[in-house]
């Protein structure tokens, strides 16, 4: 049996071209980025098609690297019915040897670790490399593969942007820096693919610099998230100082060691996880992510779905046993990681129901899909949190696009759902349906995507002995039915407002005749970018009137502003140089645009069944899940119950109802007693001022956290500058002054001026002495030859005697 296992372990060793080289997948993107800077603005498309090719191969490759990894799999595990369910079942091998594991039935795929050493500093080697396996092979997969329909797709949609190109060569090495972290090797490599991503989010979210809401945007998300990756490098540094190694495996080895200090592992979580709190945009650090929706909806659609706010959850599923047993996760009850998901859950989805621009809805969504990521990891369901990280990268991106396609071409620019949109299924009915089905699969209805994934973190949060986190799931599966029916119901359905029905505010017809030219004769609209740049020395600058000074507006503005005449925030003005609205109304986007909502809207229903525990497919577990290592923790698996998911059917299904009424009734044409209840009851009006300002975590940090902590800095620092540095300033220029006064006085009038004069004085002198011999008589010349004659004869005979 031993000789037996050998073999086994030898065949996981084997590996195919595409596993050996997936390093070349973060590569690519990376190389192609220095061409769209270096020559993007000179190529046909200005250095879009480089951005697509690059991301168009590193999707081939992550294909090929996903086949191969299913091949490796699947030769270990012989395919047999019997054997795949006696893998898939029950306690899984996580802590025990290789050969033990292979003993049992249970072969350890090996993943396809090559390393290079990158530097070396004081005998320590700094490498780069590739760590392959299951959890980075679907996370290849998802990334190039929405990176590569998100560069499609953006092509249309920021189609005459002024920074065009700066905009590909940001997203291509946005998602380069994703790629690089997946692949990570060691911790130093995920820490540069991770500060990667935080720069280019940075430039993204700014995109339109020119909006000073842009520019605080972007520089909140970028402040907010460094605050977290002290953490990240706190925990790097204790990982190393107490395993010796940067390496992936090692660490996690190290942490699955039952002589490892319980101490250290938990400082280590603990550090950590406020990395993962900030990246991943979870309470009490999530403020950053709605307001990101400032940049191109596309940025926000690959942001949201597959990279940056996925890396949060990556970095604890990646360096898992160090959580699992630094917070004692198999313990039950509660800990760190379960506790701030679970509050995530809830504090997101509530504040979703007082948005009125749909991005920022999608916004808290995806906050509250993290939480239920992170409280899926926190209670020990590792493989369905994975999972739900595969399913939620295609209905949330999906959902995202649409938002961008019903901007585009239904809501002229703008994405407030209460203003400007309304009865836009019939005009839209492609963005409309793929909508639908991606909100469904968001929801978790049966049969759609996200069922199968967020239902398994539900089921196993009670199964694992976690009660309070089983509740804590079924009420976000139901605020997330109820806010996603309102907004859909105010975007799609009941009467036509605003742009949607074709009326537009008069700000909105001052920014087309600032921006568009309009030609009587064809009755068309030609965009004016040029003239408007020109006029405003090549910038179109303006501002944005916000309801809270801390409340970010989230819209595409393309360089051009956006006012909301009631003062309440400029929500959603996306202009892209040109009109998509036009003349004609409310349409369907072109099919740059549709196309990738169709394959994003049919993965959101079939993409679940890769792991559909209710009909006994489960090839995710056995693909992604790394059983039977000795560096991993033992995890087990809730098996599936249709009663077990029902009451988290009936209350989506409850969500549903409850929602609609309650949109007829407050939204509808029709006398309602909800109508203007916010004004009538003050709960009411208290409830949602308290949600509408957003629990006040953004007063609290801007004027309480940041006050206190950079006003005292500021004033240091202008003491410093005032007293020390122009203290020297001062100081020396005042010491310059009286040394050059001295050597004015005493080296430039006394030593030079007076040598100067003095020679001036002698020569005058001589020249007076001299001056009669020249009188220009001849005779005195005569008299003085001969004198002078008579004198050298003198001297000759007195020589010569």
């Amino acid at each position: 049996m031993r000789i037996a296992a050998e073999e086994a372990a030898h065949a996981a060793a084997s590996s195919g071209w595409f596993l050996d080289h997936a390093w070349l997948i973060p590569v690519i993107p990376a190389v192609a980025f220095a061409i769209i800077i270096l020559f993007g603005r000179r190529l046909p498309m200005k250095g879009s098609e480089v951005g697509i090719a690059s991301m168009a191969s590193s999707l081939v490759l992550a294909v090929g690297t996903t086949y191969q990894w299913i091949q490796r799999v699947d030769s270990l595990h012989g395919g047999g019915e019997e054997e795949h369910s006696a893998l898939v079942r029950g306690v899984t091998g996580f802590g025990r040897s290789v050969f033990a594991a292979a003993e049992e039935g249970e072969p350890y795929v090996e993943p396809v670790i090559r390393s290079w050493t990158w530097w070396q500093s004081g005998g320590i080697e700094f490498g780069v490399g590739q760590h392959v396996d299951g959890l980075a092979v679907m996370l290849l997969l998802i990334v190039t593969f929405i990176s590569t329909l998100v560069q499609i797709y953006s092509i249309e949609y920021v189609r005459g942007d002024r920074r065009f190109t700066h905009f590909f060569a940001s997203l291509t090495l946005f998602s380069a820096g994703m790629l690089a972290m997946v692949l990570a090797e060691n911790t130093v490599q995920l820490i540069l693919g991770w500060e990667i991503m935080g720069l280019c989010s940075f430039m993204l979210i700014g995109h339109w610099w020119e909006e000073q809401a842009n520019s605080r945007a972007a520089l909140k998300a970028f402040f907010t998230v460094r605050v977290g990756d002290m953490g990240l490098l706190v925990g790097v540094a204790i990982l190393f100082g107490a395993s010796g190694s940067f390496s992936i495996q090692e660490i996690s080895r190290w942490a699955m060691e039952a002589g490892t200090d319980q101490t250290v592992l938990m400082w280590a979580a603990i550090a950590l996880f406020i990395a993962a709190i900030g990246k991943s945009g979870q309470f009490p650090l999530h403020t950053w992510l709605p307001d990101a929706m400032a940049g191109p909806t596309p940025v926000s659609s690959l942001l949201h779905s597959s990279t940056m706010v996925v890396a949060g959850v990556f970095l604890v599923a990646r360096l898992y046993p160090v959580f699992y047993n630094g917070f004692d996760i198999p313990d039950g009850g509660a800990n760190a990681i379960a506790i701030i998901g679970g509050i995530t859950i809830v504090i997101a989805a509530g504040l979703a129901f007082v948005q009125n621009d749909i991005k920022r809805v999608l916004a808290y969504s995806t906050v509250s899909q993290l939480g239920y990521m992170m409280m899926g990891l926190g209670v020990g369901a590792w493989t369905p949190a994975v999972f739900h990280i595969f399913t939620h990268a295609f209905f949330k991106c999906c959902l995202f696009l649409c938002a961008g396609s019903v901007s585009h071409s239904g809501s002229h620019h703008s994405f407030d759902m209460k203003k400007d949109m309304g009865g836009l299924a019939r005009k839209m009915p492609i963005t409309c349906a793929t909508w639908i089905v991606s909100t469904a699969a968001l929801c978790g209805v049966p049969f759609f995507s996200g069922f199968f994934s967020k239902d398994e973190i539900i089921d196993n949060a009670e199964y694992l002995d976690y009660p309070v986190f089983w509740l804590i799931g079924l009420v976000g599966a139901f605020m997330t039915t109820a806010y996603m029916t309102r907004a859909t119901y105010l975007t799609f359905f009941g009467s036509p407002r605003g742009a949607a029905a074709g009326i537009h505010d008069t700000h909105d017809d001052v920014e087309a005749e600032e921006h568009e030219l309009v030609d009587p004769a064809a009755g068309a609209h030609a965009p004016a970018m040029a003239m408007a740049a020109a006029t405003h020395g090549g910038s179109v600058q303006a501002g944005a009137l916000g309801h809270d000074p801390h409340d970010v507006p989230a819209h595409d503005a393309h360089g051009h502003g956006a006012h909301d005449a009631d003062g309440h925030g400029a929500h959603g003005h996306d202009a892209h140089g040109h009109d998509a609205h036009g003349a004609h109304g409310p349409h369907e986007s072109p099919p740059l645009i549709t196309v990738p909502l169709i394959i994003l809207g049919a993965l959101a229903v079939v993409a679940g069944y890769i792991n559909a525990a209710p009909f006994h497919i489960e090839k995710f577990l056995e693909w992604v899940e790394p059983r039977a290592s000795e560096f991993a923790p033992g995890l087990s698996h809730a098996t599936f119950s249709w009663s077990k998911a029902a009451p988290s059917i009936v209350l989506v299904a409850l969500g549903f109802l409850v929602s609609f009424l309650v949109c007829r009734a407050i939204y509808g044409d029709r006398p309602s007693p909800l109508k203007g209840l916010t004004r009538r009851l003050a709960p009411a009006r208290w409830g949602y001022r308290f949600l509408e300002n957003k629990y006040y975590l953004d007063r609290l940090y801007e004027n309480g956290i940041v006050h206190a902590v950079a006003h005292p800095i500021a004033r240091a620092a202008y003491w410093v500058n005032q007293h020390v540095l122009d203290g020297v300033v001062n100081g020396a220029g005042r010491g310059g002054r009286r040394t050059g006064e001295w050597i004015y006085r005493n080296v430039d009038q006394r030593v030079v001026d007076g040598t100067v004069n003095a020679s001036g004085s002698a020569a005058r002198g001589t020249g007076g002495v001299l001056r009669p011999v020249q009188s220009g008589k001849v005779n005195q010349y005569g008299a003085l030859l001969f004198g002078a004659a008579a004198v050298g004869a003198l001297v000759l005979v007195i020589v010569n005697t």
